[in-house]
């Protein structure tokens, strides 16, 4: 699985992207974020309050009750505002 990070969840983390394979049991959005968080570190302090984190499974906006599987690609960025 592709994970893509934005904003200030990339500058937390250190980085823009990277592949993972998360554990059985891990099938959403919500998930996942809460499997890269206990990795600690960056995570830890990008994933704080998962709430804030929007999320897109394969260039759709998606909810973190959306489900994910081998090869999807997530991204994971802070709420943006428009002008």
């Amino acid at each position: 699985m592709q994970v893509l990070y934005f904003g200030w969840v990339k500058s937390k983390i250190g980085i823009g992207q990277e592949q993972v394979s998360p554990p059985d049991g891990v099938e959403s959005v919500g998930e996942l974020i809460d499997w890269l968080k206990a990795r600690g570190g960056g995570y830890e302090v990008a994933f704080a309050d998962a709430a804030e984190i929007r999320a897109a499974v394969n260039h759709e906006i998606a909810l973190h009750e959306a489900p994910i599987k081998e090869g999807d690609e997530v991204a994971l960025f802070p709420p943006m505002t428009g002008g």
